[in-house]
């Protein structure tokens, strides 16, 4: 009986014991005191220290808080933990496709991974929460400046906008968008891709790795353009650039025109104007370690898987989920 007593009487000091200290609002006064959850905390750290049985409602009465007050917070602690363990086992999922992206993913691009492995993905509302809890933050791409080409000559012509920023297409074909940018690669070396991309699928149906800055260089990106088209030319069909040296060129437009296609340029100084184009090539020097190249051909291999896991492989959120050659088949067929 002494020492039951003796368990009461500590048991009861450790619930009294003072925690924080908090102003009950009166100028030159302060009183100590707990929050009900910290008395709740309190009791159960009793009860595990001292393996204390059948006492809930005692220390609930000498904490002055209400027994099923103590139940529905002890319950609410086993779903936080619940919770907690299953966040981090999804956490190690989203880690792993984080890991094998190399940061270079954010939470669509998490989303569409999570359908091919799970029969019910996660939310992407979760993922972005998830994202932040555990700091799976997307690597930002950073412009990287231009170099700045030769000034066009009287002899350049430069052509109004006649696409005006109208990126939604629905027929394929019908809107190119080419573009030229600048890929450095190890020892200093410097190459250049010129790409052309359709605006209704996303795909990039004509590309060229070079060396020079050459018109050869967009010379070479035209011809690929016309074996694609292979004589299926749209009615309306359109390839849109800025104002750069190559497009301004008498003989581009001239083949242009051969072609059968309407051309079209950006305003001075807008990248806007041909937005998803710098946004195709922001992606790929995301998601290429192309600075890590030894050799031109080195650089070309990454290029060409790229371009195929590009337009084959990978899911884009905007395309329905699509890749943009799947994307191509669903419009055809609608």
């Amino acid at each position: 009986m002494r020492e039951s007593r003796s368990t009461y009487s500590t048991t009861r000091s450790r619930i009294n014991a003072p925690k924080k200290a908090r102003r009950n609002g009166k100028a030159g006064e302060e009183e100590t005191f707990l929050k009900p959850r910290e008395k709740y905390q309190a009791i159960n750290e009793t009860i595990r220290m001292y393996q204390l049985k059948n006492m809930t409602r005692y220390l609930c009465q000498v904490a002055n808080v209400s027994p099923s007050g103590y139940y529905k917070w002890l319950q609410n602690t086993q779903k936080d933990a619940l919770r907690e363990e299953s966040d981090y086992q999804d956490y190690l999922l989203l880690k792993s496709i984080y890991d094998q992206a190399k940061g270079k993913i954010g939470y669509r691009g998490f989303y569409m991974a999570l359908v091919d492995i799970l029969d019910q993905p996660i939310n992407h509302k979760k993922i972005l929460r998830l994202m932040r809890k555990f700091n799976l933050y997307a690597k930002i791409r950073r412009a990287n400046p231009y170099r700045h080409l030769e000034k066009a000559t009287e002899a350049h012509r430069r052509i109004p906008n006649h696409l005006n920023r109208e990126f939604n297409q629905d027929e394929p074909g019908k809107v190119f968008l080419t573009d030229i940018t600048y890929l450095q690669y190890r020892g200093g070396q410097t190459a250049y891709l010129s790409c052309v991309k359709d605006v209704a699928t996303r795909e990039i149906v004509a590309y060229v790795l070079s060396t020079t800055l050459k018109m050869s260089i967009v010379y070479e990106t035209l011809e690929q353009l016309n074996i694609h088209l292979d004589g299926n030319l749209h009615p309306e069909a359109i390839i849109h650039s800025d104002q750069g040296f190559h497009y301004t060129h008498p003989e581009f437009q001239q083949l242009v025109k051969e072609m059968g296609l309407k051309q079209s340029m950006s305003r001075r100084g807008n990248c806007l104007d041909n937005a998803p184009m710098e946004s195709f090539f922001g992606h790929f020097k995301d998601e290429v370690d192309y600075k890590e190249a030894e050799s031109l051909a080195e650089l070309h291999t990454l290029v060409v898987d790229y371009m195929n896991h590009y337009n084959h492989t990978r899911k884009q959120w905007t395309l329905k989920k699509m890749t943009p050659a799947n994307y191509r088949s669903h419009l055809i067929a609608a």
